[in-house]
């Protein structure tokens, strides 16, 4: 299916028309954004005679698929961040603004930023993404965080080391202390790579660094509401994937739900679990943006598109990565950053072609494949290109090496991960083991085995401190 580019108005010249173009000047493209779509769309638009202004609250991209190994200890932020502004240095036609775009005026072709400026457009690529969906239960956010952000990736790594850290205090001074047990909610690839990178921290990386705990008996569990973990992945690959998790000691509940979350405990399947740490990697909903384009949303909160990427009635709009709903061959397109990539540099250059007078073709999905890593040396891939295999274990987690190596932003970055992750396996041994911020777990005076000294048995207790 094609369209004529010629069908598609541009703003007409003129102080009369909001965000029109004079004269002299070039189409203005507009990218709200940068994630995967946001970004590529920029720097194939850098190429184009057109002028570009992406606009972020944040001042940096971010690699997400390697967060979880930053709120691992594995690698520093910097690792898997870098400035939008170095990525997209020297080029030229291309300007970055670190705002937040709050609405949109469809008509006048404006969008308001949160400083109460208004910024025009020619072409408008939304590219907002999504965060966590807590399914109406809001109020779970607070002891069970997800993993989206930086900041997110780091109140993990406060947590679970907190975690550590509390527990051989309490065994210190009163003898006893709490069962480590860590609890994340979500069988997908986030809650898998989580669980295994937790279980063989506390095996592997923190059992010789305490005087007083155990850390290798530590308890990680995945609760997932569906029958099996992994589901978009084969049945054979999710299989896999169990037997690895059960290697490194994780327990693996399907088809169970979760009813409630409080600060050290949740309830599933009408079973309260005590927990110094619960994750949540149950689900996403795309960013609020959408609401301001006025067409029905999907229960997700994401914009469903035509097969040009553009919400109905807007052919000047792409709706790029987690914020579109997509679907192709009757499957509706993950919210990774593959479909992400290929649909900033689809709209990209769609616009391109509207101005060189070419008809639009149909964005179609290039699916190279889904993996997932699980602990250190070992992962699971639907590999679909350039071959097609299932691969687990070690071949699976080279593969994963890999292609995560080859995506990373930036050379100073690939070079700085390989170095991390050549002295971790080496050594065994972790850097960026730091704990900021609060002192304090939630709930984890609730505990059982947090209590003072005078109240611990005899029995259990073991020489005061500093005896």
């Amino acid at each position: 299916m094609t369209i004529d580019a010629g069908q598609i108005p541009l703003p007409q010249a003129g102080p009369g028309r909001p965000g029109g173009r004079g004269e002299n000047e070039r189409p203005r493209v507009l990218v709200i954004g940068g994630g995967f779509a946001g970004l590529n769309a920029a720097l194939e638009l850098s190429r184009h005679p057109v002028d570009v202004t992406l606009v972020d609250r944040r001042n940096h991209h971010t690699f997400q698929p390697l967060l979880y190994q930053v709120a691992l200890a594995v690698l520093s932020p910097a690792n898997i961040a870098q400035p939008i502004r170095s990525i997209l240095a020297g080029r030229k036609n291309v300007e970055v603004l670190m705002e937040e775009a709050l609405s949109l005026d469809l008509a006048a072709r404006q969008v308001l930023l949160r400083s109460g400026a208004q910024i025009g457009y020619d072409y408008l690529i939304l590219a907002t993404g999504a965060t966590h969906s807590y399914f109406g239960h809001d109020d779970w956010a607070g002891p069970a965080p997800g993993l989206k952000t930086i900041e997110d990736a780091i109140e993990i790594r406060r947590r679970v080391l907190l975690a550590f850290e509390l527990a051989e205090r309490e065994m210190a001074e009163t003898g006893v202390h709490p069962e480590l047990n860590f609890v994340i909610i979500g069988g997908g690839a986030t809650g898998v790579e989580l669980a295994g990178a937790i279980a063989e921290t506390s095996k592997i990386f923190l059992r010789r660094n305490f005087r007083r705990i155990d850390p290798t008996k530590a308890k990680v569990v995945i609760l997932e509401g569906g029958p099996r973990i992994l589901a978009a992945y084969p049945p054979d690959l999710s299989e896999k994937a169990v037997r690895e998790l059960g290697r490194l000691g994780v327990e693996v509940r399907t088809s169970v739900h979760v009813t409630d979350v409080q600060p050290g405990y949740v309830v599933a399947g009408g079973v309260r679990r005590n927990a110094v740490v619960t994750l949540w990697a149950a689900g996403v909903r795309a960013s609020a943006l959408g609401v301001a384009l006025g067409t029905p949303l999907d229960k997700r909160g994401c914009v469903p598109v035509n097969s040009h990427l553009n919400p109905a009635g807007h052919p000047e709009i792409f709706v790029c990565g987690d914020l579109a709903h997509v679907e192709e061959n009757g499957r509706l397109l993950p919210g990774v950053a593959q479909p992400a990539i290929q649909m900033g540099r689809y709209a990209a250059r769609t616009i391109a072609g509207d101005l060189a007078g070419r008809p639009r073709r149909d964005f179609h999905y290039f699916d190279k494949g889904d993996m997932a890593t699980i602990g250190r040396r070992s992962a699971v891939a639907d590999v679909k290109w350039p071959f097609r295999a299932h691969l687990s274990g070690w071949p699976g987690w080279i593969t994963w090496l890999a292609v995560h190596l080859y995506f990373l932003v930036g050379f100073r970055n690939r070079v700085a991960v390989v170095s991390e992750w050549a002295w971790t396996y080496l050594t065994f041994n972790r850097g960026a083991r730091l704990i900021t911020g609060d002192q304090s777990l939630p709930g984890w005076e609730e505990q059982p085995g947090v209590r003072s000294a005078a109240a611990a048995p005899e029995t259990s207790r073991q020489p005061p401190l500093h005896k």
